[in-house]
């Protein structure tokens, strides 16, 4: 019998998503290579138009804030964010999203372009990128941060081989290099940025067609499917 492609995900997974793999006659071995803490948030000047680029951002000011009037107040402001699952997430908790987009890239175009004149309050983590952030101020649009979650590396030794690696994030991608090297391994990618911090590591990257971690496991069976 051909022995099953094996995967490491460099964050565990829910069991559902483990179960397309498992279906898929794929081995999985799972680690969570960064962690996630949420922060009290400081809120003091909150502009009318507010801007998420995660998922986590979300989580840590609704659990920050719940209860209060102040989130009753940031709930009737405008949304922008990055990720269809953000922009479920910000719905879920009564939020008005008006413009999502998948990528940073895209939502600094679409803000700088049309709603430059508005002023805007980004909630952030510790590691978050530049790209939004520089082109709202190369555009002079009127904005500030407020970080409500602390990335942090939990880098780890693999010891096993492995077919092909699931990555989420830079911040997965360098720490799991902090232990570990990629040699012949095909690197999912859940988008271009995170397939950027693979730039002259390898070219072996296979990129997701939607930002999801769903759609990185659909490329991952793809790939290897008989």
């Amino acid at each position: 019998m051909k022995e099953p492609i094996r995967i490491l995900s460099t964050k565990k997974l829910l069991v559902n998503q483990k179960q397309f793999l498992l279906n898929a006659n794929i081995s999985l071995v799972e680690a969570d290579f960064i962690s996630i803490k949420q922060q009290k948030v400081a809120v003091e000047t909150i502009n009318e138009n507010l801007i998420f680029t995660s998922q986590n951002a979300v989580l840590s000011l609704v659990e920050n804030l719940k209860d209060s009037e102040t989130l009753d107040v940031l709930r009737k402001k405008n949304v922008f964010c990055v990720g269809m699952k953000t922009k479920g997430l910000l719905e879920e908790n009564g939020f008005n999203v008006i413009a999502y987009t998948g990528y940073a890239e895209d939502l600094a175009e679409i803000i700088t372009l049309i709603y430059r004149s508005e002023k805007f309050t980004f909630f952030t983590g510790n590691l978050r990128r530049d790209t939004l952030p520089e082109a709202l101020s190369e555009a002079k649009v009127v904005f500030n941060e407020i970080q409500v979650y602390e990335t942090s590396l939990t880098p780890q030794k693999v010891t096993s081989k492995f077919d092909g690696i699931l990555f989420y994030s830079p911040s997965g991608i360098q720490s799991y290099l902090k232990n570990n090297k990629i040699t012949n391994e095909t690197c999912f990618c859940i988008g271009t940025t995170t397939a950027d911090a693979l730039e002259n590591i390898t070219n072996n990257v296979v990129i997701a067609n939607q930002p999801t971690v769903e759609n990185v496991i659909i490329q991952c069976i793809n790939f290897f499917a008989p």
